[in-house]
């Protein structure tokens, strides 16, 4: 007795038809229409008890959800992301800890509350994805510094100069320039030094004012600067962005929860925005690196202080000492070599190497330039 349905309906009510007549065979028909005997069952006193639509599926939700999280609770959650539109499960459990409410739910339960709000883009929750980084064991042992890249406001473009500590994520400087000028970093590392107090090292890359692009010692009068303050300067490798990577990954976070679509009027505004948004970034917004805490639990200003007199400069007695011309040169046995031109006018010392023919240049405390006589150079 073979038959063609088109509908999981059709399928039912063909078997309630057959299996409702006298002497039907409910093991044979329940095979023939793929179902188990309970459901052929179940079908059979669904049509008994109801006539009306009685084998329609029906809701499975349970009469009473006592998990079910309160209308209150998902408020709480949906306010929050509004109010932080880049945050995502995670940080807004943490948070909503933090703040002391009771019977917060799981990260999952509040991913599903942002989901059902239409709170998440899938395509864009895709692109997050965990990576591992590495960290300095201490506050204040690396601060890693970059310009975010710049942006138009109403009165010019707007050169974000960023600094974060290394081992707590912390945003140390985040300041709205209107050029990227030696003068004006250094007025920045001013302010935030005497503030903050000393790092034993600073990284940035490669580009002015940090670097040189590559020409020999890149070091520039920033670096010299630094140097000369008890900062040993590192550059990071050219095209490899990802030695940076908690500042790059610091930069996104704050294009994406600072800057956004806003329209700024100048750099009095930026700065505004800037100070608020750093506020809650170190003091309220949790990270997941740090394991969720916030980056101002795991920082402490450094006990070094800022120099605001400087003592002369002393190298060793076996040390062979020489100024660096105009065009950043020292001559040393007869030739020319470069040191970089951020060291112009400055006293740097030549000391010899574990390597015959080779011959390291210091500034104060850090290596800049090597010497190798075995080569000959094209000035004198």
């Amino acid at each position: 007795m073979p038959w063609k349905v088109e509908t999981p309906m059709s399928i039912r009510q063909e078997f309630v038809s057959f299996a409702t007549q006298p002497e039907a065979n409910i093991s044979l028909l329940c095979r023939r229409c793929g179902i188990s005997r309970k459901t052929g069952y179940k079908w059979l006193q669904r049509s008994r008890a109801d006539s009306t639509l009685p084998l329609a599926d029906r809701s499975r939700r349970p009469a009473c959800s006592p998990g079910k999280t309160e209308a209150a609770m998902e408020k709480l959650v949906t306010d929050l992301r509004s109010e932080h539109p880049a945050w995502g499960a995670r940080k807004i459990k943490r948070r909503l800890e933090d703040q002391g409410h009771a019977a917060v739910p799981a990260r999952s339960t509040v991913n599903d509350i942002l989901h059902r709000h239409g709170r998440i883009n899938p395509s864009e929750s895709a692109k997050h994805t965990a990576f591992r980084s590495f960290e300095r064991p201490a506050p204040n042992e690396l601060w890693q510094m970059d310009f975010k890249g710049h942006f138009a406001t109403a009165a010019g473009r707007c050169h974000p100069l960023t600094m974060l500590d290394d081992h707590s994520r912390f945003n140390i400087l985040l300041r709205a320039c209107d050029n990227e000028r030696f003068e004006t970093v250094q007025a920045a590392l001013i302010d935030t030094m005497r503030c903050y107090g000393m790092p034993l090292c600073i990284l940035s890359d490669n580009g002015p004012p940090w670097g040189s692009f590559g020409q020999e010692g890149n070091n520039t009068m920033l670096s010299a600067w630094l140097i000369r303050r008890g900062v040993c300067v590192a550059h990071g490798r050219p095209c490899h962005p990802q030695t940076q990577g908690k500042e790059e990954r610091f930069h996104r976070t704050l294009k994406a929860e600072a800057i956004g679509t806003r329209n700024f009027k100048d750099m009095e505004d930026c700065q505004k925005v800037f100070d608020k948004w750093r506020q809650t970034y170190n003091t309220l917004r949790p990270h997941e690196s740090l394991g969720l805490a916030v980056p101002a639990t795991r920082y402490t200003p450094s006990s070094r202080t800022f120099p605001e007199t400087l003592p002369p400069i002393e190298y060793g007695s076996g040390d062979q000492v020489r100024k660096v011309g105009q065009k950043g040169e020292i001559s040393f046995r007869g030739r020319e070599h470069k040191v970089g031109q951020g060291f112009t006018g400055e006293r740097v010392a030549v000391r010899p190497t574990e390597t015959d023919g080779k011959m390291n240049v210091y500034y104060c405390h850090q290596r800049v330039a090597e010497i190798d006589l075995r080569v000959e150079t094209g000035g004198r």
